[in-house]
């Protein structure tokens, strides 16, 4: 378990350029905006929606638990409340909206790298909390040695960054660590540590705040800078 750590963004660069070829082919007989509703639908059928899971569950603990406890029952709860439905609208109203506005070869480039990148966040944060159940995905890896495996895979995610978009990766590795970071603290805070549906929402709010940038950057001409075109 501890070996496979470091290749998770190998994993999710895959699953993002299969989410990219998704939008490249339903583009050819769809517009742009189907297109992207189609690759997002391929992407969660790819996962299971494990992340989308893991989002809706952290913020319906988050924003209704009083108390580590508390938080921690919601968070278990497979029902969804109105935070994490709306946390869910959200993430795939701007994954939808943003991969629209990316041309096919853009797509096929940063979408690669952006997910390779989110999943970087997700192993970071494991690295630097504790689980906070003795049950789950975090507890699954208490004891192993697991910071240097991290730490590659981390360094792996920022590879892939950079390679598939030069030096706009380090812009695209600080957003997703920013986002890491504040989820990290609200969950050190709220539960002393991290679940697996907590990396889950590290993993989302990373993809979705990668995305609006890259959608930004199309729509300011900053493509033509990169070094593919």
């Amino acid at each position: 378990m501890t070996r496979s750590v470091m290749w998770i963004p190998v994993v999710g660069g895959l699953i993002g350029l299969v989410i990219g070829l998704a939008y490249v082919a339903a583009g050819s007989v769809m517009p742009s905006l189907l297109a992207a509703a189609v690759a997002i639908g391929v992407g969660l059928i790819l996962t299971g929606a494990f992340h989308e899971d893991g989002l809706a569950d952290t913020m319906d603990g988050f924003g209704g638990g009083v108390g580590p406890e508390e938080t921690m029952r919601i968070m278990k709860d497979p029902a969804s409340g109105v935070y994490g439905v709306a946390a869910i609208v959200m993430s795939l109203l701007l994954r939808i909206l943003s991969i629209s506005l990316l041309s096919s070869t853009v797509a096929l480039v940063f979408l690669p790298a952006i997910h390779a990148m989110s999943r970087g966040g997700s192993i970071g944060l494991m690295a630097l909390l504790k689980p906070a159940s003795t049950a789950g995905l975090g507890a699954a890896h208490e004891g192993l040695n697991l910071r240097r495996q991290a730490v590659t895979g981390c360094l792996l995610a920022v590879l892939i960054g950079v390679a598939m978009i030069g030096w706009w990766g380090a812009a695209f590795t600080i957003l997703v660590a920013l986002g890491a970071a504040a989820i990290g603290m609200m969950a050190r805070r709220r539960i002393q540590g991290y679940t697996g549906d907590v990396l889950g929402a590290v993993q989302q709010v990373g993809e979705v705040t990668s995305l609006v940038l890259a959608a930004a950057l199309a729509s300011s001409g900053v493509y033509e800078s990169l070094w593919w075109k």
